[in-house]
């Protein structure tokens, strides 16, 4: 049994001026929110979550995205209504957010 039900990693990338990458979207920002909203709702989780900050995740053109594991769901966000959905669906609910969701 592992010791967090979910891993959930955000590109934190950030490259140099002009080229294309998740941190020119927010990505920071917004796992901090995350992070945030997970410790906050820490009793309505089944299990435990941990929220990394992960570098190049090698998928910039679908970005910003993030993963959730163990069910490497990968996915996309524009803004904190977004990462809400994710957790609340997804790492509560257990189903995955269809339309953020990345190939």
């Amino acid at each position: 049994m592992s010791h967090f039900k979910h891993h959930v990693f955000f590109c934190t990338n950030q490259r140099a001026a002009g080229e294309s990458c998740c941190n020119n979207h927010g990505a920071c920002d917004m796992r901090a929110y995350a992070k945030d909203q997970v410790k906050a709702l820490g009793a309505r989780m089944p299990g435990k979550v941990r929220i990394n900050a992960a570098g190049c995740l090698d998928r910039c053109e679908k970005g910003p995205v993030m993963v959730v594991y163990p069910e490497a769901v990968w996915y996309t966000y524009v803004d904190r209504e977004d990462i809400d959905e994710i957790i609340e669906s997804h790492l509560i609910g257990g189903k995955v957010v269809a339309r953020l969701k990345v190939d």
